[in-house]
């Protein structure tokens, strides 16, 4: 059975106010990529972005060097956004729960959704955020016109 994600926009635009370093679990080199274009604009606006894939390990992307696990981040995460299959969430809810201190927030992208990795992480007091775009919340909820395009 799959849950209904009612985030509402109250707690999206908190989650977001209140967070300043992001976790992009998935995170991609190519710039034709949700997984990129993302975490890009997120650091536009002001987020720092931690990039965890371990394809691209040890190189430079969006500000700071890509790791190859959540494991190996040291320092405190806001919310680890992710950008993996729905089917592999599952892999990565222990290593979400073992990070210390746990991220407030788990965002799981636009199209992603795994409702038992959700219940599992909501157990351990981490809100998870199912199928939306943090860039989409992001321009919705907190970005200010400036009379240019967004971008």
């Amino acid at each position: 059975m799959q849950e209904h994600d009612d985030s509402p926009d109250d707690k999206l635009r908190e989650i977001l106010a209140g967070s300043r370093r992001i976790a992009v679990l998935g995170a991609s080199a190519h710039r034709d990529r949700p997984s990129y274009e993302v975490p890009a604009y997120l650091a536009r606006h002001g987020y720092e972005i931690v990039p965890v894939n371990p394809r691209y390990a040890g190189e430079e992307l969006h500000g700071g060097t890509v790791l190859a696990s959540l494991s190996a981040i040291s320092e405190r995460i806001d919310i680890v956004d992710v950008f993996r299959r729905s089917e592999d969430v599952d892999g990565h809810v222990e290593e979400i729960l073992a990070m210390r201190p746990r991220p407030g927030a788990v965002w799981l992208q636009l199209g992603i959704r795994n409702d038992a990795a959700a219940r599992a992480m909501r157990a351990h007091g981490i809100a998870v955020v199912q199928d939306r775009c943090t860039k989409i919340e992001h321009r919705r909820l907190l970005a200010r016109p400036t009379g240019a395009a967004h971008r």
